[in-house]
């Protein structure tokens, strides 16, 4: 099981941080990577046939034009996430804009903007169908996030 993480510039690593913490914590398999659709095209497909056999999800993060899940996902069968990144002028909007509006046949899943965690979790629970021992680790983190929320109950300080 391996998730590749595409950013369309540095700039983007923040973000990607935020789903490589996820992924660690659920012991998957990543490889980070710079790559932009638009100024290394040839290089994203070059990357995209050499994981042909080997990534099984794909999460591609770009701000403004943002293409790159587009393009990752017109290349390859395998799933693709978008994370759009809030930047520029429109402050994340085009990016929101360029990552949901596919068409039909090239499919991108799209988080909400700056979303890493939601993305690596997405990929996550996508490789959980066919691996039993995700699925639980996915149904332990649920029950310890639900008890972190009863436990905050607890701070609750109103007087």
């Amino acid at each position: 099981m391996k998730v590749s993480i595409i950013m369309g510039s540095i700039s983007d690593q923040v973000i990607a941080q935020k789903a490589v913490t996820v992924l660690k914590q659920f012991e998957i398999e990543f490889e980070v990577k710079i790559i932009s659709a638009h100024r290394s095209l040839l290089a994203l497909q070059d990357y995209c046939k050499q994981e042909e056999n080997s990534t099984d999800v794909y999460i591609g993060i770009a701000g403004k034009a943002a293409h790159l899940a587009g393009v990752i996902a017109g290349i390859n069968i395998q799933p693709v996430i978008g994370v759009p990144v809030e930047s520029g002028t429109l402050m994340g909007l085009d990016a929101l804009l360029a990552t949901v509006q596919m068409p039909s046949g090239v499919p991108v899943a799209t988080v909400a903007l700056n979303g890493g965690e939601n993305a690596a979790l997405l990929a996550i629970q996508m490789l959980s169908i066919s691996n039993p021992e995700l699925k639980t680790k996915l149904k332990q983190y649920k029950i310890d996030m639900n008890q972190k929320v009863e436990d905050s109950n607890k701070e609750i300080n109103f007087k």
